[in-house]
């Protein structure tokens, strides 16, 4: 059985609204899968024991990942994600001049750590709506048709 972790920071609740939606949707199929709060420090050598690697952030400011993941980002330095399948989502406000730049930053990042982007970063703006929940739970459909990392 396929193993999927979703690591995610959520200040306002918004991301973790999108982890949960996104989650709902990956769970339509046979598959094992990790929630992880990034406030419950979890070191970055745990996706190495996955197949598939969802992050979730909100963006912070004009641009910026949330202090919170940055202990856990500055450690992905430390791990080879080669050969996973990986995707990135979160929320932001198109009010500041880089909306959403924390998925655009965390997709780069495991990017340089060997992992394949299966799909571009989705991107709320602020609280995630019926529409934004139904883009959630398909994102997670999506993963899974992509990475098959999935016994479908």
């Amino acid at each position: 059985m396929s193993k999927i972790i979703i690591i995610f920071a959520s200040m306002s609740g918004n991301t973790e609204e999108m982890a949960d939606s996104i989650a709902a949707g990956i769970k339509e199929n046979d598959v094992d899968i990790e929630m992880i709060d990034i406030m419950d420090s979890p070191e970055a050598s745990i996706l190495e024991g996955y197949d598939g690697i969802l992050l979730g952030a909100y963006t912070w400011g004009d641009g910026d990942l949330p202090d919170d993941f940055l202990d856990f980002y500055d450690e992905m330095d430390d791990v080879d994600l080669t050969g996973k399948k990986a995707a990135v989502f979160g929320s932001g406000d198109s009010y500041y001049t880089h909306y959403c730049a924390a998925v655009d930053i965390l997709s780069e990042k495991l990017r340089e750590r060997g992992a394949d982007i299966v799909m571009e970063g989705l991107k709320v703006e602020l609280t995630p709506e019926d529409e934004e929940i139904k883009r959630c739970q398909d994102f997670g459909r999506e993963f899974m048709k992509k990475s098959l990392v999935s016994s479908i």
